[in-house]
């Protein structure tokens, strides 16, 4: 599996979570984690949540992640979501070594903010496959500048990191989902199975 950091100030408009974005416009021939900071604005027609339908979902400043996987064939909707789960549980203790403390419903992250009392989401992601791929988004929001009105948000920089350590939570997210993914890899193949 492959990690591709993109230069920052790309748009995320939900055209990236079509299968195999990263080899017609990086040439990548592997499953894949992609990650950049830049803004957020899902297009109506890129939509894949049903209950997303007629919602903003938009950012001005947000650090994303898109993964994708072809080592199962036909892709398994189930266990992408299932991988979407662990790499959102391993950004949880990530943020946790950096001292940004999150709770965690489903997938999607929250903090609280112990100044004001109020929750606010972090971030946003979907799950979904085509016939050969199970793709990932994953983003969280840097600042709250750009963001839906209506929605308690929170922001990594408001709770006090900066653009270093945005940089260095980077890496070691798509390290630690790598290694992850790789260590189930060779569990399954030193199991003996009846």
């Amino acid at each position: 599996m492959k990690h591709l950091k993109l230069e920052n100030g790309k748009c995320y408009d939900g055209s990236q979570i079509q299968p195999m974005w990263a080899f017609r416009t990086f040439g990548i021939k592997d499953s894949s984690i992609i990650s950049w900071v830049g803004p957020m604005k899902i297009e109506p027609d890129h939509l894949v949540d049903f209950e997303d339908a007629g919602l903003e979902i938009k950012g001005n400043n947000m650090l994303h992640f898109i993964v994708e996987h072809f080592d199962v064939q036909p892709a398994n909707i189930s266990i992408c979501y299932h991988r979407q789960r662990i790499l959102v549980m391993i950004i949880k203790d990530i943020l946790q070594e950096f001292g940004i403390f999150t709770s965690r419903s489903g997938d999607d992250l929250y903090i609280k903010n112990i100044q004001t009392d109020k929750i606010g989401k972090l971030s946003v992601s979907i799950a979904t496959c085509s016939i050969s791929s199970m793709k990932i988004h994953f983003a969280m929001n840097l600042t709250e500048n750009g963001t839906p009105k209506n929605i308690e948000v929170a922001s990594l920089f408001e709770f006090g990191l900066n653009n270093e350590d945005i940089s260095k939570v980077t890496e070691k997210i798509c390290e630690n989902y790598i290694m992850e993914i790789n260590s189930i890899t060779k569990d399954i193949s030193k199991t003996k199975v009846f």
